[in-house]
């Protein structure tokens, strides 16, 4: 009889840590729900192949090396091509998270930041999704339509897909004037140059360079008069009409130059909004810059601008 209650109570024990030591299905499944900074719930289901535990906070400094070693490792696990682009457009907190590294985001919240690349890019203790190759199919056929459309004098870019708009963004373009430029040694038309064409390439990593003196520079002066390090956020290279004539798109540190003639012929936009055009602008996507006096809005009602060009 004692070695029944004996037996007995080792089965009871069995199954407790059993129950304990081996979560179920569903508890696996909720476990991998989380609600991240801007309290996104994203469901680990169907669509995702696999997650990744960010287990340390990611800096800006060391963001697209850790992003580049998730896309590295995962494309040969995946039967399809992975890229840094349809990684982060399937887990689109990580751009959210980067919008707010923004200086004058962060400026609103009462808070000065001397050096971006300090600031946290992926926070710990987040997931980073893998999906499958039906969303990934979905994603690649989503970059195949878009179209980032730059009207000049309305300072405006729109990104498209088809006929959706996804986004505007005002930004500056380049003065009405010549001048030489040491870094290119010659005269040049400063103006924002016309026509169509597509992304060709990308600096995750710019260098800062006064076009006018050739001067590299690491610091700069902001709107509100504080000086603080660069940033980094990706410059866009664009080819128009076929000729690659250094016309980017990347960020101002000041904002303030926004909805002007300002730039040496280059497409300048907000921090937080250039981080959105890179990841919405793979190599390849579509690009429009054109020069119309008028838009008609969604409402119908047509509006006017400028001929800052005089064209």
């Amino acid at each position: 009889m004692p070695k029944l209650n004996f037996l007995l109570i080792l089965i009871i024990l069995f199954f407790f840590a059993l129950n304990f030591c081996c979560p179920k299905e569903e508890s696996l499944a909720s476990a991998l729900n989380y609600s991240n900074s801007n309290s996104n719930l994203i469901s680990f289901n169907s669509t995702v192949l696999d997650s990744i535990f960010i287990n340390r906070d990611v800096k800006i400094s060391e963001y697209f090396k850790y992003i580049d070693s998730i896309v590295f490792k995962y494309d040969s696990l995946t039967n399809y091509h992975l890229t840094e682009h349809l990684l982060v457009r399937s887990n689109p907190w990580i751009i959210d998270t980067l919008k707010n590294t923004d200086y004058y985001h962060m400026k609103a919240k009462d808070s000065f930041v001397y050096n971006q690349k300090d600031m946290i890019a992926l926070p710990k203790a987040n997931y980073i999704l893998i999906v499958d190759s039906l969303e990934a199919k979905q994603m690649f056929n989503s970059f195949k339509k878009t179209i980032i459309d730059i009207n000049i004098p309305e300072y405006k870019l729109r990104i498209y897909e088809d006929a959706t708009k996804r986004f505007e963004f005002l930004v500056r373009v380049g003065r009405d004037e010549e001048k030489y430029l040491e870094m290119s040694g010659r005269i040049q038309d400063l103006k924002t140059k016309t026509g169509e064409g597509c992304i060709v390439s990308y600096n995750r990593n710019p260098r800062y360079v006064n076009p006018i003196n050739n001067h590299e520079y690491f610091v700069t002066k902001r709107d509100d008069d504080s000086i603080t390090k660069m940033p980094q956020i990706p410059f866009i290279e664009t080819e128009i009409n076929g000729v690659r004539n250094g016309q980017l798109i990347h960020p101002t540190t000041n904002p303030v130059t926004l909805g002007k003639a300002y730039s040496n012929g280059c497409i300048g936009t907000k921090e937080s909004d250039a981080w959105v055009i890179y990841y919405y602008a793979p190599i390849d996507t579509k690009v429009k810059i054109r020069y119309d006096l008028f838009h008609t809005n969604q409402k119908g009602d047509t509006l006017f601008f400028k001929d800052i060009y005089n064209y």
